[in-house]
């Protein structure tokens, strides 16, 4: 049954709206979900999230959380008893909170140019995303997650954007896996978990959900 004190407000094939479905599974927190028409986003929306106006909002107690990643940490710090999404050394959390910044500036902003853009301007967006899941190669290493043994925040913050790659693989006209294929593995790991596989949506879904719109918009 639904926790009544814990709704999330949000959208299906919302990357950012994955990230709090994904956090608040891992903690074991029941909740009710309010799918919300982005084309005509709820008064409660609108009230609860006034500045931005966008999902997901997360709202405990009736008190809206807003902003994915900072949703993300409010689950950890009020569902402490489950193992952390933060690290507690200062250091190696601050580390983690860079890299999913890094996530939020870099991977979404490349990733959106990989089906809004055409020619040069689509071919330097290839170019920056592949170069970006490089480094974040690199960052997770030889170890099976970010978080190291266990999925973390860095994980929660990346793993939502593999059910857009094939969208984005469609329209860039490329294949990530061969030349990134330990993020592939990665993200093949992640959804081993129940927490990741409930939470992310058919790639094709996603797919459809662009080319829509696509169209809508003109694109």
């Amino acid at each position: 049954m639904a926790n009544k004190e814990v709704v999330l407000l949000d959208f299906c094939t919302s990357m950012f709206g994955m990230r709090a479905r994904i956090a608040l599974a891992e903690k074991g927190v029941d909740y009710k979900y309010k799918e919300e028409d982005l084309d005509n986003k709820s008064e409660l929306l609108l009230k609860l999230n006034p500045v931005h106006k966008k999902i997901p909002v997360l709202i405990h107690k009736d008190r809206p959380v807003c902003e994915s990643l900072i949703i993300v940490q409010y689950i950890d710090e009020v569902w402490n008893h489950q193992s952390p999404l933060l690290p507690s050394d200062p250091h190696q959390r601050a580390q983690a909170r860079f890299w999913a910044d890094f996530v939020d500036k870099k991977i979404y902003y490349h990733g959106r140019k990989l089906w809004t853009t055409k020619g040069e301007e689509l071919e330097v967006a290839r170019k920056e995303f592949i170069e970006c899941l490089k480094l974040l190669e690199q960052e997770l290493g030889d170890k099976p997650y970010f978080g190291g043994d266990t999925i973390n925040f860095v994980d929660i913050a990346l793993v939502p954007f593999y059910s857009w790659f094939y969208t984005y693989e469609t329209f860039g006209n490329f294949m990530i896996k061969e030349s990134c294929p330990k993020i592939i593995e990665w993200a093949k790991r992640c959804l081993q978990r129940e927490s990741v596989a409930k939470s992310l949506p058919d790639e094709k879904v996603v797919y459809e959900f662009v080319c829509e719109l696509k169209k809508k918009r003109g694109i």
